[in-house]
């Protein structure tokens, strides 16, 4: 399940996708994402750690996608701020593929199989989806209702 957290940070990004190059502040990104302004301050100084958005500090500070909204995907953000998008550690390249906790047998695991099916499925369709792709559409409204 896609967190809070992750979340925000989507129609955070969604929202700086359609402010096109002008520089948001935190203030106006919380309002126009409705998130909390602290939570998202936080996510937003994750998401520059990562080089998803750029910060300039000072009175006239704010807030910039680092690359244009069309190369950054879903998937890239939700990797950032939840982990893998993996359902189980067995099927995830970022955790190299290691034996889930409980699992007797990695070879023999009678879940695996669709488990893979599901983070290819699931990643096919995330990565193909950018911010620039959600700004059109208004994503950013079925971000905010979901959950």
């Amino acid at each position: 399940m896609l967190s809070q957290k992750a979340r925000y940070a989507l129609r955070a990004l969604v929202e700086l996708a359609r402010a096109d190059g002008v520089q948001l502040t935190a203030g106006e990104i919380a309002l126009r994402a409705d998130a909390p302004r602290k939570f998202l301050e936080a996510i937003l100084l994750e998401l520059s750690r990562n080089r998803l958005v750029a910060s300039r500090r000072g009175k006239f500070g704010g807030y910039l996608l680092a690359r244009p909204s069309a190369e950054i995907t879903f998937a890239e953000v939700i990797r950032v701020v939840d982990g893998p998008l993996a359902l189980a550690p067995c099927v995830s390249p970022r955790l190299g593929f290691r034996k889930c906790d409980d699992c007797p047998d990695l070879a023999a695991c009678a879940l695996r199989e669709a488990l893979a099916r599901a983070r290819d499925a699931t990643a096919d369709v995330l990565e193909g989806y950018t911010l620039a792709d959600a700004a059109r559409t208004g994503a950013a409204e079925i971000l905010q209702t979901a959950g």
